[in-house]
C-alpha cells in the first residue's frame, strides 16, 4: 500500500513538472481550415520532373487565385481591388476566403431627397398680415406670393373684393346713373349685391385657375390660389375703377389704364400660381388665361 501511493505520488509529481507543450501552430499536424484546403494553388510538374509549388503552368491563360497578405484574408490584398471592376468575371466568387463585389442603384437619385413632381418647399416666412400684403402684392409680388403659398387668405381677399364689388357699379355709365338717381332704399340692395356678385364671381375665377393648374402639373392649394386671384382682381383693377367713377367707362384715359391695368393682372397672375403651383411661366400663364379673357370682357371693356 505505501509502494502504492508512492508510486501514484510520484505519477502524479512527474506530470505536473513535465512542462506542458503548447499547441502546434498552424499547418503542424492539425488539419487545416476548409478554406485554406479548398485555395491550395495547383501543382503541376517541369518536363524534368521537377514540381512547381504554384502558379499555372506556362502559357495557360486562366486566372491567379487571389492571394492577401500574409496574416489577413484574400479579400483585403491588391488583387481584390485590382478584380472589384469585374465582379461577374471572378472564377473565385461566392467560394470560402473570397468576397464578391456587387453594387446597388438608388432608383431615386444619388442621394437625392425624394420629390414628387417638384413637391412645393415650406414657405419663406410666416403669415402676412393683411396690410404687408396688399402691400406687398403691388410693390413685392414673386416674395410675397411665395410667403403666402400655403396660407389662406381669406379674410383680406373676401373684404377687398367686396368693397372693390360696391364701388364698381360707379364704373359703369348706366349703372352709375340709375345708382345715382335712385333712392337711398333701392340704391343701397343695388351696391350690397354687386359687391356679392363680384365676391362669388372672384370665387369662381379663381377656382377656374385653380384647377387649370392643377391639370397642368401644379401642387399647390386651392384657397392660396382663390384668395391671392381675388385680391389680384380686384388690386390692378382700381386705378382705371377710379378714373371711371369721375370720366366715365367710355372715357379714353380710362380705357388706356384699362388695358395696362390689365397687362399688370395678367403678369401678376403668372407670378401667383408660378409660385403656389411650382409651373413655369408658359403653363401659368395658360393657367390664368380664362381669368384674364373674363376680366377683359367683363370689367374693364365695360361689357357687363
Amino acid at each position: 500500500m505505501a509502494g502504492f501511493r508512492i508510486g501514484r505520488g510520484r505519477d502524479n509529481r512527474t506530470q505536473q513538472q513535465q512542462p506542458q507543450q503548447a499547441p502546434p501552430p498552424y499547418g503542424g499536424g492539425q488539419p487545416a481550415p476548409p478554406y485554406a484546403q479548398q485555395q491550395q494553388p495547383p501543382q503541376w510538374q517541369r518536363p524534368d520532373g521537377r514540381r512547381r509549388p504554384s502558379g499555372p503552368p506556362p502559357g495557360h491563360q486562366g486566372r491567379q487565385a487571389p492571394q492577401g497578405r500574409q496574416g489577413e484574408p484574400e479579400y483585403f490584398g491588391e488583387p481584390y481591388q485590382q478584380q472589384q471592376h469585374h465582379p461577374q468575371s471572378d472564377p473565385y466568387a461566392n467560394n470560402p476566403g473570397h468576397t464578391q463585389v456587387f453594387s446597388t442603384e438608388d432608383p431615386y437619385g444619388q442621394g437625392a431627397t425624394y420629390q414628387a413632381g417638384n413637391a412645393p418647399a415650406p414657405p419663406a416666412g410666416p403669415r402676412l398680415p393683411w396690410k404687408p400684403l396688399l402691400s406687398g402684392i403691388v410693390l413685392r409680388p414673386a416674395a410675397t406670393f411665395w410667403q403666402m403659398r400655403d396660407y389662406a387668405v381669406w379674410g383680406p381677399a373676401l373684404a377687398v373684393t367686396f368693397l372693390y364689388g360696391c364701388l364698381a357699379i360707379f364704373g359703369f355709365d348706366q349703372a352709375r346713373e340709375e345708382t345715382i338717381n335712385a333712392t337711398i332704399s333701392t340704391a343701397i340692395p343695388y351696391v350690397l349685391t354687386t359687391g356679392i356678385a363680384f365676391v362669388i364671381g372672384g370665387l369662381i375665377l379663381g377656382a377656374v385657375t385653380h384647377q387649370l393648374a392643377r391639370q397642368l402639373g401644379g401642387t399647390g392649394s386651392w384657397q392660396p390660389t382663390v384668395g391671392l386671384s381675388m385680391l389680384i382682381m380686384s388690386l390692378t383693377d382700381a386705378p382705371r375703377l377710379l378714373f371711371a367713377m369721375f370720366l366715365g367707362g367710355e372715357n379714353s384715359l380710362v380705357q388706356v389704364v384699362g388695358w395696362a391695368t390689365w397687362l399688370a393682372a395678367g403678369a401678376l397672375f403668372t407670378v401667383m400660381v408660378s409660385k403656389s403651383h411650382d409651373l413655369p411661366w408658359p403653363k401659368a400663364l395658360g393657367a390664368s388665361a380664362i381669368q384674364l379673357v373674363a376680366l377683359l370682357s367683363i370689367i374693364k371693356l365695360g361689357t357687363l
